[in-house]
């Protein structure tokens, strides 16, 4: 009984360690003393110790275990490792990698984290937020944009490059405004709370462009020609990558140029031959200059021995002989500029590439670094932006309109959209400050760029969905007071450009983050692929021992987490916030475990196991989004009263995690290893669940009222109750609704009857006349009844006005 005893004692010890992540020697020395106690206790066969002394002191003397060890692994490991291309190489090589590191190694250091700076906003940035922004929202009328003028007003136009809208990443020497990504991101979530069409305008000139490639790798004569002119606003940039036959796999785009000479300005100079086809380009019907990329070939040797020099990227004037601006596509009746532009056969000067000639062929490295930035700011921030605005508005509206002679936000099948809208507000402010926060700090964060763009559209277009199915009749039928119905439409473009979602989800987010994040796997690949046998067999002993001890720890801490429920782990606070760090220590743990098994198990595979890669990722993304989620929590300095918001955006992630890590076991490839799993990572079974009704009913109660909470949910849009701005005119409609309800309430009490809140004008006269109510508030009544009109009634029209004027 004392040997068993002592074996499950020392056991537990060897656990705590690994969950503690103690070192080899720690760990050998550890078993070393248990033994020598045991011997001491009772007998131990000399077998024992000389098993140990086997083992032990071949791992422990690094340069034995090396030359007898790890050289044998190094050389399977090569045989396995399956082959990556050129450009996935570059990609992994781009960017750099923050947070979500931490996520991956499965202990998150939580004091790090709320350590990171919450960004602010400079004096001069706010001035723009509240200055020429708020002119810009009041310029736009999304109805007159998409249904009459099919692009934004001449006007508004003029006034965006006037102020400088095209130029916030530019440097102030080249006549920009050089914000931060914070301010470009609070600049878009603005804008997309009036207009898409507007947003997008000023996004992608500031997003994946030349002015950003220009600022990071052009030469200094491209930057002295090119950003003044795109500050001032008199360029008009684009970019093109997407071909008919390379969309998502850029890498495989089939515009080719090649290394020759030729005649330019009278001179023969050497340059390029360039054939393109690109389509989805965003600016392209009105861009004076094109950024273009594409493979470079270099047959005769022009530039030295290399032949496929791979993509590269150039900046040609658009009003080049040979360069052709093809019609606009129609994208959705969302009518941002997008067509499509083509050349055949066009010679340029080698000077064109961007940085001169010796950036021929690091095109891919460079859209991949400046994608990972701009990627992390443009559409995540129209989308969180446009659910902050359709937060309030559809709060606003389910106060507003009754039915069955009660507010529909009274509904509980209305309160469980109209939660996961504000949820979602609440979330997705939350993600984009802290991931332009890291952005500012200085990185380049491919993996978080891309789990931003995929999860904030794709709770952008289910919160318009939501907010559809809510408003009913009035969001089906387009026209000027109708703040819902483009976004329906044009959600789908969010989803698609940029990397589409099923792509980024399935391929993108796992597929770097695995390599990239995690603490071993990249330095083995490097290990391996080293051309000094020394350094690689060095590099990779140590690589691969640390990834042995990585695994065991992380099976330890899965094991122990999912045995107490993560109850006894590190929180660092004691509050109702706990439980959602404790179980994100639980689901980081399961999520490295859960990924070395799987490249242990199916190798090179798993790239191609899409399904298996998309669960993993949507571990890793519901990690990351619950994690801005809480530091937004202290970073605005713990508002009780926002707490039904942060419970639902944790809740929410969190249940999500834990239903791709279900999904994900269940359909294991190697059944078997599923079902183990499974009892290693839930011993007792699923625990998390969905936000529950409660949530809801409090969280669609605030949207419905005018409070501090409220106000934060939708800080930072625009609100003013301008002509075009119909979201402006029914948050005032809302509070006059509140008013008019205490008048009514006086009513009634004076009459007997319960009166509704209907044909208010009419109202009004009658208790006006029969002295229950003042002039003053009799007045009150008219004004909210034209509001309350003018919010629940749709736009009509003449025939002849739908159709398409020729």
């Amino acid at each position: 009984m004392f040997t068993l005893l002592f074996i499950v004692a020392v056991l537990a010890c060897l656990g705590t360690l690994a969950y503690k992540r103690a070192s080899l020697i720690t760990f050998t020395g550890a078993i070393g003393i248990a033994l020598l106690i045991l011997s001491m206790a009772t007998h131990v066969s000399t077998l024992v110790w000389l098993l140990f002394i086997v083992i032990a002191v071949p791992l422990n003397v690094t340069s034995f275990r090396q030359q007898y060890i790890s050289v044998h692994l190094l050389k399977l490991y090569r045989s396995i490792m399956p082959e990556m291309s050129r450009t996935e190489k570059e990609a992994i090589d781009a960017g750099t990698t923050w947070w979500e590191a931490d996520l991956f190694k499965g202990a998150p250091d939580w004091k790090k984290m709320h350590n990171y700076p919450a960004p602010r906003l400079s004096a001069q940035e706010q001035a723009f937020l509240d200055g020429p922004v708020e002119v810009a929202c009041a310029m736009a009328n999304e109805h007159e944009i998409c249904h009459e003028k099919a692009d934004l007003p001449q006007e508004l136009w003029q006034y965006l490059k006037d102020n400088g809208f095209f130029a916030m990443i530019i440097k102030k020497k080249y006549g920009g405004l050089e914000f931060s990504a914070y301010a470009q991101s609070r600049v878009l979530q603005k804008l997309s709370g009036v207009s898409s069409v507007l947003a997008s305008t000023v996004g992608v000139p500031n997003s994946l462009g030349p002015g950003e490639l220009l600022q990071h790798y052009g030469t200094q004569e491209q930057k002295d020609h090119y950003l003044p002119r795109l500050a001032s606003g008199d360029e008009i940039p684009c970019f093109a990558l997407t071909s008919p036959e390379a969309g998502s796999d850029a890498g495989a785009i089939p515009d080719r140029g090649y290394v020759c000479k030729g005649e330019w300005n009278g001179e023969e100079v050497l340059g390029m031959r360039i054939t393109w086809n690109k389509r989805y380009i965003t600016l392209a019907p009105v861009a004076t200059v094109l950024g273009l990329a594409f493979k470079l070939e270099d047959p005769e040797g022009l530039l030295g021995d290399e032949k496929d020099l791979g993509i590269t990227c150039a900046l040609i004037p658009t009003d080049i002989e040979g360069v052709e601006t093809g019609r606009r596509h129609f994208p959705l009746n969302v009518m941002f500029q997008n067509g499509p532009t083509r050349g055949n056969d066009v010679f340029f000067p080698l000077d064109f590439i961007i940085g001169g000639p010796k950036m021929a062929g690091r095109g891919w490295q460079m859209l991949v670094e400046c994608l990972s930035v701009g990627r992390g700011i443009t559409l995540p921030s129209n989308s969180a932006g446009g659910v902050k605005t359709l937060a309030l508005a559809t709060g606003a509206y389910s106060r507003i309109r009754r039915q069955f002679k009660v507010p529909i936000g009274k509904m509980e099948g209305i309160e469980e959209p109209l939660a996961r809208i504000g949820g979602n507000a609440y979330l997705m402010d939350a993600v984009t400050t802290m991931t332009t926060g890291a952005i500012d700090l200085g990185e380049k964060p491919s993996v978080i760029s891309a789990i931003v763009k995929y999860h904030l559209t794709d709770r952008m277009q289910r919160c318009v969905i939501d907010s559809m199915d809510i408003h009913g009749g009035s969001g089906i039928c387009l026209g000027p007071n109708n703040y819902v119905g483009r976004g329906y439409q044009g959600a789908p473009i969010a989803i698609t450009v940029e990397g589409a979602n099923i792509l980024t989800r399935s391929l993108i987010v796992y597929g770097q983050g695995a390599i990239r994040c995690h603490p071993y796997v990249l330095a083995e690949l490097d290990a391996a692929n080293q051309s000094d046998e020394r350094v690689a067999l060095e590099d990779f002993d140590k690589a691969v021992f640390g990834h042995i001890g990585f695994a065991i720890s992380n099976f330890c801490r899965s094991l122990w987490l999912g045995l107490t429920n993560s109850r006894f782990s590190a929180s660092p606070f004691n509050d109702e916030t706990k439980r959602y760090y404790q179980h994100m220590n639980r689901f980081s743990a399961n999520l490295a475990f859960l990924s070395d098994i799987a490249m242990a198990c199916l190798g090179g595979d798993l790239k191609r196991k899409e399904r298996i890669s998309a669960r993993l990722g949507d571990i890793l993304s519901q990690l990351y989004l619950t994690s801005a989620t809480l530091k937004r929590f202290d970073d605005e300095g713990r508002q009780q009263a926002d707490l039904a918001f942060v419970h639902w955006a944790a809740r929410d992630s969190l249940f999500k995690a834990q239903t791709s890590l279900d999904e994900l076991l269940r359909n294991f490839p190697i059944k078997w290893v599923g079902k183990i799993l499974r009892y290693v990572m839930y011993p007792t079974g699923i625990t998390l669940v969905a936000p529950y009704d409660e949530l809801d009913h409090e969280i669609s109660k605030i949207l419905q009222t005018p409070n501090m909470t409220r106000d934060r949910i939708g800080q930072g849009q625009y609100w003013k109750p301008t002509e075009h701005n119909v979201v402006g005119i029914q948050e005032q409609t809302l509070r006059d609704v509140i008013d008019a309800e205490g008048i009514i309430a006086k009513i009634s009490k004076a009459t007997g009857t319960k009166e509704q809140l209907i044909f208010l004008d009419k109202l009004a006269e009658k208790a006006l006349a029969d002295g229950h109510i003042s002039e003053d508030e009799a007045e009150h009544l008219r004004k909210t009844e034209i509001g309350r009109l003018k919010s629940i009634n749709v736009d009509d029209f003449d025939p002849q006005d739908l159709v398409v004027k020729s």
